[in-house]
């Protein structure tokens, strides 16, 4: 007899917990996970693709190197770019971006609405700390809302990482470098392109630039 009233009490103590575990569990609010803006592209550069062009030749390099993508130019007052192939309208870029070796005064950026090799927008920083927002159209480059080159104490020189932000959304044109907004600006005279990535030489050759982590969002 007592062993039965044992075993029923023993059932009614599980069947209450089971009840009351279920009866907290059924009020417990799930944790929302905080969601960022859209991806539209990314590419960590880990593993070699067919996205961004392969050319190494003696006027410099457009290539993955160092799980990063590297472009090194050796031609004075030169430039090289490279793009994934895709086609975008209002977007936001974010890229990490080091000097592998070679002067200050150098030029390094990505490249949004790119239509073809004569007109797109791209922006740019140096070394020793200037900064632009440029555009070529019809194949004549020009500077937009501003005269010439900017200067910035935001850009940390020489092999130093620097973070790159570029907005292309409507008619406005937004320019950070680590966090700091260099420049905001407006121009219509493109809307949709691709993206890409730039650097060029002064007067000095050997500019060689290791970009990283690039990120395409909606703005």
């Amino acid at each position: 007899m007592n062993r039965s009233i044992n075993r029923f009490l023993i059932l009614l103590i599980v069947l209450v917990l089971s009840s009351l575990a279920c009866s907290l569990g059924a009020t417990g609010t799930p944790t929302e996970v905080p969601s960022g803006p859209k991806i539209l592209f990314q590419d960590d550069f880990s593993s070699k693709g067919n996205e961004w062009l392969q050319l190494r030749d003696a006027d410099g390099i457009t290539d993955y190197e160092q799980e990063g993508y590297q472009i090194k130019v050796d031609k004075t007052e030169w430039i090289f770019w490279s793009n994934p192939g895709i086609s975008l309208t209002n977007l936001k870029i974010d890229v990490d971006a080091s000097k592998i070796d070679g002067p200050e005064e150098n030029e390094f950026g990505v490249i949004c609405r790119y239509v073809d090799e004569n007109n797109f927008y791209f922006f740019t920083v140096t070394s020793d700390g200037f900064f632009s927002i440029n555009k070529v159209i019809n194949g004549e480059y020009e500077f937009i809302g501003m005269d010439e080159f900017g200067t910035t104490d935001a850009v940390l020189p020489g092999n130093a990482l620097n973070h790159l932000t570029a907005e292309c959304n409507g008619n406005t044109l937004k320019f950070w470098v680590n966090g700091t907004l260099l420049l905001e600006t407006q121009d219509d005279s493109f809307t949709v392109g691709d993206v890409g990535l730039i650097a060029g030489t002064a007067d000095t050759i050997g500019t060689n630039i290791l970009f990283d982590n690039f990120v395409v969002t909606e703005p």
